[in-house]
């Protein structure tokens, strides 16, 4: 459909042009029965990140105890309101996300991006295992100053564990957030609605020493 899939971010002028109509999204998580669409109540606070294919993701995160809701979609790019086969051509510059939203009272960021850090290979850059495309990248979207400075602290304390198991260098982007758009009804919560249904997702096998001591 759109012929050779690029491995790199195209420019603005070459991304596909996208719509003005919105994504319709159930009203409720499938899975927790909350909203997938804020403003959440009191006390929630949010992170996009993205780390291979959006369906294995989400779950890693609806399964965290102290995660309030999660909800799949696209961000970092430039087209408005894509389609999943559209992000899928690497012509809209957007990254496969995921919105996850937690109890401050419960977690913390830091322990929102353990599970991060421990279920991908950050290492790997435009893809995840066999998924391949610049819609696979490693990306943490921050909302400001003191979410990057997690991030990139997270990021410094994991980044010698890998190395001493041998792995190359992080090439996970800290990223400033821009506009998250919502994937398509079907994406979300997909693997509680298909539970036999592709993953994906592969950690390096390396814990993350973040929020533990010795």
């Amino acid at each position: 459909m759109f012929g050779h899939k690029p491995l790199s971010i195209p420019d603005p002028a070459d991304a596909l042009p996208g719509r003005p109509d919105v994504m319709a999204v159930p009203a409720a998580h499938f899975v927790n029965g909350r909203p997938l669409v804020g403003p959440f109540v009191d006390g929630i606070e949010t992170v996009i990140v993205g780390m291979g294919c959006f369906w294995g993701a989400e779950r890693m995160f609806w399964d965290t105890p102290g995660v309030w809701t999660t909800a799949v979609g696209y961000a970092g790019g430039h087209t408005p309101n894509p389609t999943y086969e559209e992000v899928c051509s690497g012509y809209t510059g957007h990254n496969e996300v995921v919105l996850v939203a937690w109890e401050t009272a419960a977690i913390d960021l830091t322990s929102v991006l353990r599970v991060f850090w421990e279920n991908h290979d950050p290492t790997q850059l435009m893809r995840q295992g066999n998924d391949v495309g610049t819609q696979y990248r490693s990306e943490i979207h921050v909302a400001d100053a003191t979410q990057r400075a997690t991030a990139e602290a997270t990021r410094n304390d994991f980044a010698p564990r890998l190395a001493e198991a041998g792995y190359d260098e992080i090439v996970t982007g800290i990223v400033d957030r821009s506009e998250f758009f919502y994937a398509e009804e079907y994406h979300q919560q997909y693997l509680a609605k298909n539970p036999m249904g592709y993953c994906g997702l592969g950690g390096t096998g390396v814990s993350c020493p973040i929020g533990v001591s010795g």
